[in-house]
C-alpha cells in the first residue's frame, strides 16, 4: 500500500523496502518505454523513471513530488531524469508530454473536488494531442481499508540492517469516500516510534469518469488488474487510461 506523505528522511529511505517492485511497476514501465516524454506525478523515490533511464530511455523523463525527502532518494538513482519538488499547482506544462502517470495510488491523495479538478486540468494541459494519462485507484467496492490492521504488520530492514516493524491502523469508519489511517514504524534502535498519517479518497468508476470528462479527458481503457483484465465489481484496482477528449 503506497503512501505519499513520507516527509521524514528515515521513512523515505524505507519506502522501497516496504513497497518492493511489483506487477504495477512492470505495467507502468512498459508504458514509459514506449513514450517519448513522460511526467510522473507523485514520483516518490523515483524508481520507475530511474529504471527507464538506466535502460537507456532516449526521451524526456520528469519526476514531480511534494516530499523533499522522497526526492533525496530519487536524485541518488539515475542521471537523465529531471526531479522537481512540488505539485501540479506549482509546476505547469502545455502539451509537453505524451504520457503522464500517477503510480502507487497517488491519485487517491487528491481529496477535495476542487483540488482534483485543478490537478486534472493541469494534466490535460500537460498532455500533447494523442497523449495518455494513466493511473490507478483502489476500487471502493472491495473495501481494502478493512485489511489495514495491526495484525497484518510486517518487518523490513533499514540501510543499517536493523529490523523495522511496520503496521497500519484505520482511525475511524470511512467519512463518505475518504479513509484516514496511520502507517506506523518502530525500531528498537530508535528513540521514538514514527507515524505517517494519510487520508485517501476512494472514487467509484462513475464519479471518476465524470471528473475526467469535466477536465477534458476521456477514458479510453480501464482494467481491473495489472494483467489488463476487465474491470469488475470485485476488482481490487481501477486502472484507467485516459486521453484528450
Amino acid at each position: 500500500m503506497a503512501d505519499h506523505s513520507f516527509a521524514d528522511l528515515t521513512l523515505a529511505a524505507l519506502y522501497d523496502g516496504i513497497h518492493p517492485w511489483g506487477p504495477d511497476d512492470d505495467f507502468y514501465l512498459d508504458l514509459v518505454r514506449s513514450a517519448d516524454a513522460v511526467l510522473d506525478v507523485g514520483c516518490g523515490t523515483g524508481r520507475l523513471l530511474a529504471r527507464a533511464a538506466d535502460e537507456g530511455h532516449p526521451g524526456r523523463l520528469v519526476g514531480l513530488d511534494p516530499a523533499a525527502a522522497m526526492l533525496v532518494q530519487a536524485r541518488r538513482r539515475a542521471a537523465g531524469v529531471q526531479w522537481l519538488l512540488g505539485d501540479l499547482r506549482t509546476h505547469r506544462w502545455q502539451g509537453d508530454f505524451d504520457l503522464v502517470v500517477m503510480t502507487g495510488h497517488a491519485f487517491q491523495v487528491l481529496l477535495g473536488d476542487e483540488e482534483l479538478r485543478t490537478a486534472l486540468r493541469a494534466i490535460r494541459a500537460a498532455l500533447a494531442e494523442g497523449g495518455r494519462f494513466v493511473f490507478e485507484t483502489r476500487n471502493p467496492a472491495v473495501r481494502a481499508w478493512e485489511t489495514w490492521t495491526p495484525d497484518r504488520g510486517r518487518e523490513v530492514t533499514d540501510a543499517d540492517g536493523r529490523a523495522v516493524r511496520v503496521w497500519h491502523e484505520v482511525e475511524d469508519e470511512p467519512a463518505g469516500d475518504r479513509v484516514t489511517f496511520t502507517e506506523n514504524f518502530d525500531c528498537p534502535a530508535w528513540d521514538h516510534r514514527r507515524t505517517s498519517r494519510t487520508t485517501l479518497r476512494f472514487l467509484a468508476p462513475g464519479p471518476l469518469s465524470a471528473f475526467l470528462s469535466e477536465a477534458g479527458l476521456r477514458v479510453t481503457e480501464q482494467y481491473g488488474d495489472w494483467e489488463r483484465g476487465p474491470l469488475t465489481p470485485e476488482s481490487a484496482e481501477i486502472i484507467t487510461v485516459a486521453g484528450p477528449a
